[in-house]
Protein backbone atom coordinates (compact mmCIF):
# COMPACT_ATOMS: atom_id res chain seq x y z
CA UNK A 1 0.00 0.00 0.00
CA UNK A 2 2.98 2.30 0.63
CA UNK A 3 3.90 1.85 -3.06
CA UNK A 4 0.40 2.79 -4.12
CA UNK A 5 0.33 5.98 -2.06
CA UNK A 6 3.81 6.93 -3.29
CA UNK A 7 2.55 6.55 -6.85
CA UNK A 8 -0.49 8.67 -5.90
CA UNK A 9 1.87 11.54 -5.08
CA UNK A 10 3.46 11.14 -8.54
CA UNK A 11 0.01 11.43 -10.14
CA UNK A 12 -0.55 14.70 -8.30
CA UNK A 13 2.91 15.93 -9.28
CA UNK A 14 2.07 15.33 -12.93
CA UNK A 15 -1.10 17.39 -12.69
CA UNK A 16 0.69 20.15 -10.79
CA UNK A 17 3.67 20.36 -13.15
CA UNK A 18 1.91 19.93 -16.50
CA UNK A 19 -1.77 20.67 -15.93
CA UNK A 20 -2.64 17.16 -17.11
CA UNK A 21 -1.43 13.60 -17.38
CA UNK A 22 -2.80 12.53 -14.02
CA UNK A 23 -5.51 10.25 -15.36
CA UNK A 24 -3.18 8.69 -17.91
CA UNK A 25 -1.00 7.63 -14.95
CA UNK A 26 -3.83 6.68 -12.59
CA UNK A 27 -5.46 3.85 -14.56
CA UNK A 28 -2.21 1.88 -15.24
CA UNK A 29 -1.11 2.35 -11.61
CA UNK A 30 -4.42 1.05 -10.24
CA UNK A 31 -4.58 -1.86 -12.70
CA UNK A 32 -0.96 -3.03 -12.89
CA UNK A 33 0.64 -1.79 -9.66
CA UNK A 34 -2.34 -2.36 -7.36
CA UNK A 35 -3.98 -5.26 -9.29
CA UNK A 36 -7.39 -3.60 -9.55
CA UNK A 37 -10.20 -4.54 -11.93
CA UNK A 38 -10.05 -2.27 -15.03
CA UNK A 39 -13.62 -1.00 -14.71
CA UNK A 40 -13.15 -0.17 -11.03
CA UNK A 41 -9.81 1.48 -11.82
CA UNK A 42 -11.40 3.70 -14.48
CA UNK A 43 -14.21 4.71 -12.12
CA UNK A 44 -11.78 5.53 -9.30
CA UNK A 45 -9.51 7.39 -11.73
CA UNK A 46 -12.34 9.76 -12.54
CA UNK A 47 -12.99 10.53 -8.86
CA UNK A 48 -9.29 10.87 -7.98
CA UNK A 49 -8.41 13.11 -10.91
CA UNK A 50 -11.61 15.12 -10.51
CA UNK A 51 -10.90 15.95 -6.88
CA UNK A 52 -7.20 16.60 -7.46
CA UNK A 53 -7.85 18.84 -10.48
CA UNK A 54 -10.42 20.82 -8.49
CA UNK A 55 -7.85 21.49 -5.78
CA UNK A 56 -5.26 22.41 -8.41
CA UNK A 57 -7.66 24.83 -10.11
CA UNK A 58 -7.93 26.90 -6.92
CA UNK A 59 -4.41 28.34 -7.33
CA UNK A 60 -5.17 29.10 -10.99
CA UNK A 61 -8.36 30.86 -9.92
CA UNK A 62 -6.38 33.06 -7.54
CA UNK A 63 -3.94 33.88 -10.35
CA UNK A 64 -6.85 34.77 -12.67
CA UNK A 65 -5.88 31.88 -14.96
CA UNK A 66 -9.40 30.50 -15.40
CA UNK A 67 -11.77 31.74 -18.10
CA UNK A 68 -15.11 31.25 -16.35
CA UNK A 69 -17.24 31.97 -19.42
CA UNK A 70 -15.50 29.29 -21.48
CA UNK A 71 -15.66 26.85 -18.56
CA UNK A 72 -19.39 27.55 -18.26
CA UNK A 73 -19.88 26.64 -21.93
CA UNK A 74 -17.45 23.73 -22.24
CA UNK A 75 -18.00 22.24 -18.77
CA UNK A 76 -21.69 21.23 -18.82
CA UNK A 77 -21.43 19.81 -22.36
CA UNK A 78 -18.33 17.79 -21.39
CA UNK A 79 -20.08 16.61 -18.21
CA UNK A 80 -23.04 15.33 -20.23
CA UNK A 81 -20.66 13.57 -22.62
CA UNK A 82 -18.72 11.99 -19.77
CA UNK A 83 -21.86 10.69 -18.09
CA UNK A 84 -22.95 9.24 -21.46
CA UNK A 85 -19.51 7.68 -21.99
CA UNK A 86 -19.70 6.02 -18.57
CA UNK A 87 -23.03 4.48 -19.54
CA UNK A 88 -21.67 3.34 -22.91
CA UNK A 89 -18.82 1.57 -21.09
CA UNK A 90 -21.34 -1.02 -19.84
CA UNK A 91 -21.20 -2.54 -23.33
CA UNK A 92 -17.40 -2.78 -23.37
CA UNK A 93 -15.22 -5.29 -21.56
CA UNK A 94 -12.47 -4.08 -19.26
CA UNK A 95 -9.88 -5.27 -21.79
CA UNK A 96 -11.53 -3.30 -24.60
CA UNK A 97 -11.53 -0.17 -22.44
CA UNK A 98 -7.83 -0.64 -21.71
CA UNK A 99 -7.06 -1.02 -25.42
CA UNK A 100 -8.86 2.25 -26.19
CA UNK A 101 -6.97 3.76 -23.27
CA UNK A 102 -3.64 2.57 -24.71
CA UNK A 103 -4.46 4.12 -28.10
CA UNK A 104 -5.26 7.41 -26.33
CA UNK A 105 -1.88 7.21 -24.55
CA UNK A 106 -0.05 6.78 -27.87
CA UNK A 107 -1.95 9.70 -29.43
CA UNK A 108 -1.12 11.86 -26.41
CA UNK A 109 2.57 10.93 -26.68
CA UNK A 110 2.57 11.97 -30.34
CA UNK A 111 1.28 15.44 -29.49
CA UNK A 112 3.82 15.75 -26.68
CA UNK A 113 6.70 14.75 -28.97
CA UNK A 114 5.67 17.21 -31.66
CA UNK A 115 5.28 20.23 -29.40
CA UNK A 116 6.92 23.29 -30.89
CA UNK A 117 10.46 23.74 -29.58
CA UNK A 118 9.78 27.43 -29.24
CA UNK A 119 6.85 26.85 -26.91
CA UNK A 120 8.13 29.31 -24.31
CA UNK A 121 8.35 32.09 -26.89
CA UNK A 122 4.85 31.25 -28.09
CA UNK A 123 3.57 31.36 -24.52
CA UNK A 124 5.07 34.84 -24.00
CA UNK A 125 3.54 36.03 -27.27
CA UNK A 126 0.12 34.68 -26.27
CA UNK A 127 0.35 36.41 -22.89
CA UNK A 128 1.13 39.70 -24.62
CA UNK A 129 -1.74 39.14 -27.03
CA UNK A 130 -4.03 38.46 -24.08
CA UNK A 131 -3.09 41.79 -22.52
CA UNK A 132 -3.75 43.65 -25.78
CA UNK A 133 -7.12 41.98 -26.25
CA UNK A 134 -8.20 42.26 -22.62
CA UNK A 135 -10.67 45.03 -23.42
CA UNK A 136 -11.78 43.67 -26.80
CA UNK A 137 -15.10 41.94 -27.32
CA UNK A 138 -14.84 38.17 -27.22
CA UNK A 139 -15.89 36.17 -30.26
CA UNK A 140 -16.08 32.57 -29.10
CA UNK A 141 -16.78 29.78 -31.58
CA UNK A 142 -19.44 28.22 -29.37
CA UNK A 143 -20.49 25.37 -31.75
CA UNK A 144 -16.90 24.14 -32.03
CA UNK A 145 -16.37 24.47 -28.27
CA UNK A 146 -19.51 22.40 -27.66
CA UNK A 147 -18.48 19.76 -30.23
CA UNK A 148 -15.06 19.42 -28.60
CA UNK A 149 -16.71 19.22 -25.19
CA UNK A 150 -19.02 16.34 -26.09
CA UNK A 151 -16.23 14.38 -27.82
CA UNK A 152 -13.73 14.74 -24.97
CA UNK A 153 -16.50 14.03 -22.47
CA UNK A 154 -17.52 10.72 -24.06
CA UNK A 155 -13.87 9.65 -24.27
CA UNK A 156 -13.41 10.53 -20.59
CA UNK A 157 -16.39 8.42 -19.57
CA UNK A 158 -15.25 5.39 -21.56
CA UNK A 159 -11.57 5.23 -20.58
CA UNK A 160 -11.26 7.48 -17.53
CA UNK A 161 -8.85 10.09 -18.94
CA UNK A 162 -9.33 13.73 -18.06
CA UNK A 163 -8.46 14.77 -21.60
CA UNK A 164 -6.26 17.71 -20.64
CA UNK A 165 -3.93 16.97 -23.56
CA UNK A 166 -6.90 17.55 -25.88
CA UNK A 167 -8.69 20.30 -23.97
CA UNK A 168 -5.71 22.65 -23.63
CA UNK A 169 -4.81 22.87 -27.35
CA UNK A 170 -8.50 23.02 -28.25
CA UNK A 171 -9.05 26.00 -25.96
CA UNK A 172 -5.98 27.78 -27.33
CA UNK A 173 -7.05 27.22 -30.95
CA UNK A 174 -10.79 27.73 -30.62
CA UNK A 175 -10.89 30.56 -28.08
CA UNK A 176 -7.47 32.22 -28.60
CA UNK A 177 -6.76 32.38 -24.87
CA UNK A 178 -3.12 32.10 -23.67
CA UNK A 179 -1.64 28.76 -22.61
CA UNK A 180 -1.61 29.44 -18.86
CA UNK A 181 -5.29 30.38 -18.86
CA UNK A 182 -6.08 27.35 -21.03
CA UNK A 183 -4.35 25.07 -18.48
CA UNK A 184 -6.21 26.61 -15.55
CA UNK A 185 -9.55 26.45 -17.36
CA UNK A 186 -8.80 22.86 -18.39
CA UNK A 187 -8.24 21.78 -14.77
CA UNK A 188 -11.62 23.17 -13.75
CA UNK A 189 -13.36 21.49 -16.70
CA UNK A 190 -11.55 18.20 -15.99
CA UNK A 191 -12.76 18.25 -12.39
CA UNK A 192 -16.40 18.81 -13.32
CA UNK A 193 -16.61 16.22 -16.06
CA UNK A 194 -14.62 13.66 -14.07
CA UNK A 195 -17.19 13.89 -11.27
CA UNK A 196 -19.96 13.46 -13.84
CA UNK A 197 -18.24 10.36 -15.21
CA UNK A 198 -17.76 8.94 -11.73
CA UNK A 199 -21.48 9.43 -11.08
CA UNK A 200 -22.16 7.45 -14.25
CA UNK A 201 -20.18 4.50 -12.88
CA UNK A 202 -22.02 4.39 -9.56
CA UNK A 203 -24.08 1.22 -9.52
CA UNK A 204 -21.87 -0.42 -12.15
CA UNK A 205 -18.89 -1.11 -9.90
CA UNK A 206 -18.27 -1.46 -6.17
CA UNK A 207 -16.44 1.62 -4.89
CA UNK A 208 -13.79 1.08 -2.14
CA UNK A 209 -14.50 4.42 -0.49
CA UNK A 210 -11.80 4.24 2.19
CA UNK A 211 -9.10 3.52 -0.38
CA UNK A 212 -10.47 6.25 -2.66
CA UNK A 213 -10.27 8.88 0.10
CA UNK A 214 -6.77 7.82 1.14
CA UNK A 215 -5.42 7.68 -2.42
CA UNK A 216 -6.97 11.07 -3.28
CA UNK A 217 -5.37 12.61 -0.19
CA UNK A 218 -1.90 11.69 -1.47
CA UNK A 219 -2.61 12.89 -5.02
CA UNK A 220 -3.66 16.24 -3.56
CA UNK A 221 -0.35 16.41 -1.69
CA UNK A 222 1.36 15.73 -5.02
CA UNK A 223 -0.47 18.47 -6.92
CA UNK A 224 0.30 21.02 -4.21
CA UNK A 225 4.00 20.11 -4.41
CA UNK A 226 3.92 20.11 -8.21
CA UNK A 227 2.23 23.51 -8.36
CA UNK A 228 5.08 24.88 -6.23
CA UNK A 229 7.87 23.15 -8.19
CA UNK A 230 6.59 24.06 -11.66
CA UNK A 231 8.58 27.31 -11.67
CA UNK A 232 11.85 25.39 -11.14
CA UNK A 233 11.36 22.55 -13.66
CA UNK A 234 11.82 22.59 -17.43
CA UNK A 235 8.33 21.76 -18.67
CA UNK A 236 9.69 20.93 -22.13
CA UNK A 237 12.04 18.21 -20.84
CA UNK A 238 9.36 16.97 -18.47
CA UNK A 239 6.79 16.58 -21.24
CA UNK A 240 9.22 14.74 -23.51
CA UNK A 241 10.13 12.33 -20.71
CA UNK A 242 6.43 11.83 -20.01
CA UNK A 243 5.83 11.17 -23.71
CA UNK A 244 8.42 8.36 -23.64
CA UNK A 245 6.62 6.88 -20.64
CA UNK A 246 3.31 7.01 -22.52
CA UNK A 247 4.75 5.14 -25.50
CA UNK A 248 6.17 2.40 -23.26
CA UNK A 249 2.96 2.04 -21.24
CA UNK A 250 0.74 2.23 -24.32
CA UNK A 251 2.47 -0.70 -26.01
CA UNK A 252 2.67 -2.58 -22.70
CA UNK A 253 -1.11 -2.32 -22.23
CA UNK A 254 -1.72 -3.41 -25.83
CA UNK A 255 0.58 -6.40 -25.26
CA UNK A 256 -1.19 -7.38 -22.02
CA UNK A 257 -4.58 -7.27 -23.74
CA UNK A 258 -3.54 -8.77 -27.08
CA UNK A 259 -5.97 -11.66 -26.51
CA UNK A 260 -8.81 -9.34 -27.55
CA UNK A 261 -7.49 -9.41 -31.11
CA UNK A 262 -7.12 -13.20 -31.21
Amino acid sequence: MILGFSLAVIIGLSLGLMGGGGSILTVPILVYALDMDPKTAIALSLAIVGLTSLVGSVSHMRANNIHLKIAAIFGPIAMAGTFLGAKISVYLTGAMQLIIFAVVMLIASYFMFTKNKNQKEELDEKEELDKKQATEKENLNIPLIMAEGIFVGILTGIVGVGGGFMIVPALVLLTKIPMKKAIGTSLLIISFKSFAGFAGYLGQVTIPWTFLIQFSFFTIIGILIGSHLVQYVSSQKLKRSFAVFLVIMGFFILYKNASVFI
